[in-house]
Formats: structure tokens, sequence, C-alpha cells
């Protein structure tokens, strides 16, 4: 215990003599943390084979003393730039933007600069432009966020000397790709529909040309099928609320729907808003499920249950796919983030049909 206390004195006194003298140098770093110049380096660089107790004290150390690499300096040395480019598509939407977010703060995180081009529409000319773009400011890797089918399309036709990474969208048309498993989320949100006693399960759909739209149409469909029950046709929405009102809206003219899962949350708020203005009350009358967990779930009337995507789990396996090619290693094939159920009060039992 006295030596615990000890060092942790030993670190406050170093934290404060580096803030009020000087900026904090690798070597300030080396020699709280007790180890060399060259282990310090291969931490901030994300090197493999150092120990974990090792790796935690000098990033205890970096913590301390406040050290910020220099990017510039460090580029100077190895050749490189240092930086690596984004490019987004969507960025209305709260997944794509999420996403977006989360790769540019692991970026930072591994040492990177991170500049983004956020593209209005994805076609072969805007795509090469963008690219084009990212190439003349040197940026060592590019992670682009698709996740529709004309995004990937125009990726496939895409050549460049720099690793690129894809995120989301149809992992199975890119050669590096991380996403979320939407199929296990779509399940997920379904299977606990069926566990309250609901047999009526109606979906709102994202747009079909989209690969997440289509992973959760399945996800529903597998759960549904896994139950013994004939899924119905789902009701197309196009992502955003108003389309999730006018899919309510047909809804509440269905015969003995009793659960409604949302392929997002936006959708879910509209549907919401139609079942309100038909009488149709949530969840006594009709449950209601989304996916994506904005931070506006957690406070509509009622509270809705909802799929939550890990967004900066994907940030980081995107940058350690994309940092892996950099440093000439073969990207290893990363599972997909797990997504977690988020169980609120927009989701009961069936109403019971008096006989």
């Amino acid at each position: 215990m006295g030596e615990r206390t000890a060092r942790q004195g030993e670190f406050r006194t170093a934290a404060v003599t580096a803030a009020t003298a000087r900026p904090p140098v690798m070597a300030d770093v080396a020699r709280l943390a007790g180890v060399s110049h060259q282990t310090v380096s291969r931490v901030i660089n994300g090197a493999a084979g150092i120990r974990q107790e090792t790796r935690q004290r000098v990033l205890e150390a970096i913590e301390r003393l406040g050290y910020r690499p220099n990017i510039a300096a460090r580029a100077l040395v190895r050749g490189r730039s240092g930086m690596i480019g984004i490019i987004g598509t969507a960025r209305t939407l709260f997944g794509p933007t999420s996403i977006h977010r989360s790769v540019e703060d692991a970026a930072r995180a591994a040492g990177y600069f991170a500049t983004s081009v956020s593209l209005s529409e994805v076609t072969l000319h805007a795509l090469i432009d963008a690219t084009e773009h990212l190439m003349r400011v040197g940026v060592e890797g590019v992670v682009m966020i698709a996740g529709n089918d004309e995004a990937l399309d125009v990726v496939r036709m895409t050549r460049t000397s720099v690793p690129f990474v894809v995120v989301e969208g149809d992992l199975s048309r890119a050669n590096v790709t991380v996403g979320v498993d939407q199929v296990l989320g779509a399940r997920m949100a379904t299977e606990h529909l069926l566990q309250l006693g609901h047999r009526e399960i109606v979906q709102v759909s994202g747009p079909l040309n989209w690969a997440e739209a289509r992973a959760r149409i399945e996800g529903w469909r597998r759960a549904m099928t896994g139950a013994g029950l004939r899924p119905p046709e789902p009701v197309q929405g196009d992502w955003s609320a108003h389309s999730g009102y006018v899919a309510g809206l047909r809804i509440c003219e269905m015969r003995g729907t009793t659960a409604v899962f949302a392929a997002n949350d936006q959708m879910a708020i509209g549907v919401l808003r139609a079942l309100h203005e038909r009488g149709r009350r949530v969840p006594q009358d009709i449950s209601l499920a989304g996916f994506d967990d904005v931070p506006e779930a957690a406070y509509l009337v009622p509270p809705l249950t909802t799929i939550q995507q890990d967004f900066a789990a994907v940030g980081r396996r995107a940058i350690t796919a994309v940092t892996q090619a950099i440093n000439g290693t073969e990207p290893q094939a990363l599972p997909l983030v797990v997504p977690k159920l988020v169980v609120r009060q927009s989701t009961t039992r069936p109403p019971r049909i008096e006989t």
C-alpha cells in the first residue's frame, strides 16, 4: 500500500513538474514509466509483443504527464504523413454520423491525423475526386463509411495506392471490412417481442438498397420462422421519421398486429406518432422496438426499447485494420461487433383478446 501511495505521489510530482517547466517529451514518459524510449515509442505506435502491464504503465505515465506525441515529427522520421483519410456518406443519418465520429476519435487515439471528405452523392466521379484529394494531401490509408449498394459498387471499381477499409454496408463486397452484426441485432429485437408473447410482429424496413436494411429484415425473418411463424411482408421506409409515420398509419389498418419492429429509431419515432394519432397506446395496445439507440430514445413517451450499436468499437476496429495494412501486416479478419438489446417501456406482453 505504501509503495503504491509513493508511486502515485511520484506521478503527481512528475506531472506538476512537467506542466510548470516545459511540455513533456517522450524521455519524460520513459523515465516515469521505468522503461526505455523505444518501448514508449512502440506503445504509442500500437506495436504488438508488449506486456500488458508494461503497456498500462506507459499509458498511465502519458496520461499523468499530459504527453502528446508530436505527430508531425514522427511523420518526418518515418517518411510518412501520419494521416488517415475518411470518406463519409449519408451524414444526416445517426448511424453513419456516429461511425464517422468514432473513426476520427480512434484515428487520433492511434496517433494519426484524420482528414475527412463528405459526399453528398455517391458516384464514381465523386468518389474518384474524393480519393484523389486524399491522395494529394498524402494520407496513408482510407476508411470509407458506405451503407448503400451504390457506394459499395463504386468502391469496387476504385483503385487506390493505399489501404482502403470499408465500414458497414454489404461486408461481402469489399476486401477489408468492419461492421456490426445487423442480423443478430434484428433477431435480438424480434426474439424479445416473441418472448413477451407477440406473434403478429410487423417490421418497418429501411430502403432495400441498403445492406443494413436487408440484414435487419433477415434477422427479423429468422426469428419469426424460428418460432414457427410466417412473417408478413415488411412495410418499407427510408430511415426517416416521416416514412415511419406513413408506415405507422398503414399498420393501424392491419388487423391483429400487436408489435412493430422498426429498423431504426427515427422510423420508430414516426410510428409512435402515427399510433398516438390513431388512438393506439404504446405499449398497452401495441409494442414498439427500434434499432440504433439514438440519444432521444430514452426520453420518448414511452422510452423506446431498441438495439444499441457499439460505434466506438467499430471505429477502433476500422483504424486497427487500416493501420495494420499501413504497417505492412495483412489485416486480420475481424469479427462483427455484437449489438446490445436495451429494454425500455415501449414493449410489454400483448393485450389479451376477449373471447
